[in-house]
């Protein structure tokens, strides 16, 4: 423990953000660094608890507590405590290839785990992360690192979100020559375009992209596999393949008026306004500027669609949810250390109330109807609001319409945030793998090889729709497994 009284003697302190209406002039991360004085004393917090819960990326109640990649918390705190960056970023690394990431878009289980939240609030772990990492790029700790020896092995990764970025990431440290494939113009996945730069900079993956290059990963953008190249070439050419595509088939919403212009996938839209960000020549981008509108789905995406949104220009953004509104407070069924199930006021949420005067979300309500003009666009949505009713013999949560509730809204802009229903199949169906009834890739449980030798899969490909640590854990599991199938042992972490 770096300081046995830090967390009687400190209160938690985060790190500044950007004025609201500041920030939403522009689409640039709004998080600013404290003082490495401050960030030591909020990593003097950590009290060293005997069972760090922060780190046990246990299932709890079908959700994780802690940190599914078992990162080192306790360890790296009393390291940025006393100073001593390099060897924190060393433990840091141990667990994570990519902790710039998840130090930025992760919704922090540890913290939610912290034994110090149980009755305070709980060490800034995924910001000492954040300061860790930055440290070690800027003082050349993040350099490239070539393997020394190679092993005369290939790999093919499909897919260059941070499942496939993880398994390259450690197959090449192993020695393997890695190439990823990646159907979009540059490599991140969901990384690069399902989330928005004021949380994710892309200069950030770039920097990252960049280094593992320089170590010896080859990444081919613009090849569709599938498409533009088959499955059996790819396995004549190389050992081993790693599928990792995610889980990008999006839920609709199945209502009449679907068909009306202006109604759109979430990600489809935050893709086309990051594309136009990176390369304003890029126009086939979907601007709100002016239009009111509609996120459906209450979860990061929606909120990322709702800053998005707020910046382009909006006249006005309603964030609808079929859920009711989560508690502000833990419920008695939902004790520590299980993922608080409570309400969460996010950046975009924040915005929308600073802006509009209001919160965005309406819960409880669903739409009915879809309504263009007579021109097929959409101008208006017929709204229902729901009832929720406990099923006495199966325990199960049953929703209804309630009779009189509908009511219509003027509506120019839907965007469709409702979650995933598993991974695309034409990358399956060519490698010929099997899938589960929710469409991700089957395999034995706990285990990463398909029904195809020598074809591997991870990530939300092969879970279901994730978190980014999820996918990160997933790619080092699903190298392992390659590794020790490549050369009979393994000393992949």
């Amino acid at each position: 423990m770096g300081k046995p009284t830090g967390f009687i003697e400190y209160a938690r302190q985060g790190n500044e953000e950007t004025g609201v209406k500041e920030r939403i002039r522009n689409f640039n991360e709004f998080h600013v660094p404290m003082s490495e004085e401050e960030r030591r004393t909020q990593a003097a917090r950590c009290m060293d608890c005997g069972v760090p819960f922060c780190q046990s990326g246990m299932m709890i109640g079908g959700m994780a507590s802690g940190c599914p990649l078992n990162n080192l918390c306790p360890e790296w705190n009393e390291l940025l405590y006393t100073g001593n960056y390099e060897h924190a970023l060393g433990r840091l690394l141990k667990t994570n290839n990519f902790p710039e990431f998840t130090s930025r878009v992760c919704p922090a289980p540890c913290e939610s785990a912290c034994t110090c939240g149980l009755n305070d609030a709980p060490v800034t772990i995924k910001e000492n992360e954040h300061a860790i990492i930055e440290y070690g790029y800027e003082h050349g700790l993040m350099d490239p690192k070539p393997p020394k020896v190679r092993t005369g092995k290939t790999v093919a990764v499909i897919g260059s979100g941070p499942a496939g970025l993880a398994a390259a990431d450690q197959l090449n440290k192993r020695g393997h020559s890695v190439t990823v494939f990646e159907r979009e113009d540059h490599p991140g996945g969901l990384l690069m375009y399902g989330i928005p730069n004021m949380k994710l900079d892309k200069s950030v993956i770039e920097r990252k992209i960049k280094v593992m290059e320089a170590e010896g990963v080859i990444f081919r953008v613009n090849v569709n596999v599938g498409v533009d190249v088959t499955a059996e070439e790819l396995r004549q050419n190389f050992d081993r393949v790693v599928l990792a595509c995610g889980a990008s088939r999006p839920r609709d919403i199945k209502a009449a008026g679907r068909e009306a212009e202006g109604i759109h996938f979430a990600v489809d839209y935050l893709k086309r306004v990051t594309k136009h960000l990176r390369d304003p020549e890029y126009t086939d981008y979907i601007s709100a500027e002016g239009k009111n509108v509609l996120v459906i789905g209450g979860g990061d995406t929606g909120n990322d669609c709702v800053g998005s949104s707020i910046r382009q220009g909006a006249k006005s953004v309603v964030q609808m949810e079929m859920m009711p509104r989560p508690p502000v407070e833990r419920p008695e069924t939902n004790p520590w250390p299980e993922w608080p199930k409570v309400l969460k006021t996010d950046y975009g949420q924040q915005e929308a109330i600073a802006v509009f005067g209001s919160d965005p979300r309406v819960y409880e309500t669903t739409v009915k109807e879809f309504i263009p003009d007579e021109k097929g666009k959409l101008k208006q949505v017929k709204c229902v609001r729901l009832a929720w009713t406990k099923d006495e013999k199966t325990g199960r949560m049953n929703m209804s319409e309630i009779p009189g509730s509908e009511y219509v809204m003027d509506v120019d802009l839907v965007f469709i945030a409702a979650g995933f229903l598993g991974t695309e199949d034409y990358v399956a169906k060519d490698f010929e793998v099997k899938l589960t009834e929710r469409m991700n890739v089957a395999t034995k449980a706990g285990e990463y090889r398909t029904n195809q030798k020598d074809v591997f899969t991870a990530g939300d490909m092969h879970r279901g729709q994730s978190l980014v640590v999820w996918a990160i854990r997933e790619g080092r599991e699903a190298a392992r497994a390659v590794d020790q199938d490549l050369m009979g042992y393994t000393n992949l972490n």
